[in-house]
């Protein structure tokens, strides 16, 4: 479904005429990470309280040595430095402090910032993203629950309690639905004047640098050529990078656009690749790699309680919201992960019992039930360090143990839930110059693009930068971080910083 033209307007193609100007800032992607980035580089400028106390006393202290200079013109190395917390990034963990300073140890103490708007700071910019404003949120079940506590899903300057509040609803067990999360960073947009600088509708098909002199001079060519390098570098002239891909207008056609940019923000998150086992018969119609498969079966009555079993792979809270779903309606689950149950690296075993009682009970079945021990759950085998060999024509599929014994399971529908990888194709080498280790994919978990963590630019490509998952930051709660991390370093760019 295509968002509101009036609210998002859409892109059009612009005229390629001499002297065209670059925009300063470009941001690919339209959840929190580019939200919070856009409020920031629109003029609102976060300062510190000075009748706050921080429980940290030593960031008390820097705090108080220039409470009249915005977070975002001060050295956010020295503000960060010796801050610990859930995240690696040190920006993440200053900005997480000063909004939510003790939330880590249950507290509910406000926020040190006072916000201010300063349109003069203002760096005219562009967020594209493919739904409307939220990302990701859009597609996911809208009743699924998030797995942060409900508080620290907010965006600067209007909590999340708050907006839910005004909506008559309160947070389950701490936490809210992803139905909620995506209606709330639509509103941030609207409420906070964001629009303007939304395009919606849009799918980003290359980024790459060109010549800022071949633009004005050689306006009509076709900058598809010259790929001599990957990024097609020169020394010899000023470069800029042009975003070209399409919007989808509501008649359902695609309209090419072409902008051209100082700088890009890669804010694009890792929903958009399922990860395959790679196995074979893996492309069949019965597999799937998403959730929402198994939720459109039940809904079309092709799956039920006298189905063969749905074999679910994998043991992250995707496959746990499957198990709990397949559970909920009395489809049988056969539950295939390579993992012991008792491995510290699950999920399961970092997360509080108390807090988290529907995925502690999905771990006790995981525990409990197995092929070699029937226990209390009915319609649930849990096959521990167990792999999948193949997928079969018949619907037959064939199960190996870590001792090499094989099993032949008959299955209605298998859903393949191991993860997500970046959609990073529009990048020349689908980004993979760009990451920590650069001969292998970018991936959140194990290989994000490496950034310089005081101001999140891409080390190997300046004017490039990453935010959120891309750059290992897998909460909205810390992707805020990488945000003020950029718009420090744009704004030094564009000489917006008060000296």
């Amino acid at each position: 479904m295509l968002p509101d033209r009036k609210m998002y307007p859409l892109l059009t193609r612009p005229s390629h005429r001499s002297g065209l100007k670059p925009l300063p800032v470009v941001i690919i992607g339209n959840g929190p990470s580019g939200i919070c980035l856009s409020y920031l580089l629109s003029g609102y400028t976060p300062y510190f309280k000075r009748e706050s106390l921080h429980p940290n006393p030593i960031l008390q202290r820097k705090l108080e040595e220039a409470p009249e200079v915005s977070i975002l013109d001060q050295d956010l190395d020295y503000l960060s430095e010796g801050l610990q917390g859930r995240s690696d990034s040190p920006v993440a963990l200053l900005f997480d402090a000063l909004q939510r300073p003790d939330t880590d140890w249950g507290g509910t103490a406000e926020s040190v910032l006072r916000w201010r708007h300063e349109p003069s700071r203002a760096i005219p910019h562009l967020v594209l993203g493919r739904n409307a404003p939220g990302g990701a949120w859009h597609s996911i079940e809208g009743s699924m629950v998030t797995l942060s506590r409900g508080e620290w899903m907010g965006l600067p300057d209007l909590p999340f309690k708050e907006w839910l509040k005004q909506k008559r609803r309160g947070l389950r067990n701490n936490r809210a639905t992803a139905e909620d999360i995506a209606q709330y960073y639509q509103h941030y947009v609207v409420k906070k004047g964001l629009q303007k600088n939304f395009r919606c509708g849009t799918v980003v098909t290359s980024v790459r640098k060109v010549s800022a002199g071949s633009i004005s001079s050689h306006a009509q060519r076709d900058l598809q050529e010259n790929r001599g390098s990957l990024w097609n570098s020169s020394e010899q002239s000023t470069e800029i990078f042009q975003v070209d891909g399409f919007f989808k207008t509501v008649e359902g056609d695609k309209e090419p656009f072409s902008i051209y940019a100082e700088n890009v923000v890669l804010a694009t998150g890792t929903y958009d690749s399922p990860t395959w086992l790679g196995v074979k018969g893996e492309n069949l119609s019965y597999v799937h790699h998403q959730l929402s498969a198994l939720e459109e079966a039940v809904k079309n009555n092709s799956i039920g309680i006298m189905s063969d079993p749905v074999l679910v792979v994998g043991a992250g809270l995707t496959a746990a919201d499957a198990i709990l779903f397949a559970h909920h309606c009395n489809i049988p689950v056969i539950h295939v992960f390579r993992r012991r149950v008792s491995d510290p690296g699950l999920i399961f075993n970092q997360l509080p019992k108390m807090m988290y009682p529907e995925y502690h009970k999905v771990h006790q079945m995981m525990k409990e039930q197995t092929a070699a021990c029937a226990g209390p759950y009915e319609c649930y085998i849990s096959l521990p360090e167990h792999h999948v060999l193949s997928f079969g024509k018949d619907r037959k599929c064939i199960i190996q143990d870590k001792n090499g014994c094989q099993k032949a399971y008959k299955i209605s529908m298998a859903l393949v839930l191991t993860g997500s990888n970046p959609n990073l194709s529009f990048l020349p080498n689908n980004g993979i110059d760009l990451a920590m280790a650069s001969d292998q994919p970018v991936n959140a978990k194990r290989n994000p693009i490496d950034v310089d963590p005081f101001s999140h630019e891409c080390t190997q490509e300046k004017g490039l930068y990453a935010l959120g998952p891309l750059a290992g930051d897998n909460f909205v709660r810390f992707v805020q971080g990488g945000a003020l991390a950029a718009a420090s370093s744009l704004l030094r760019k564009a000489n917006k910083n008060p000296p």
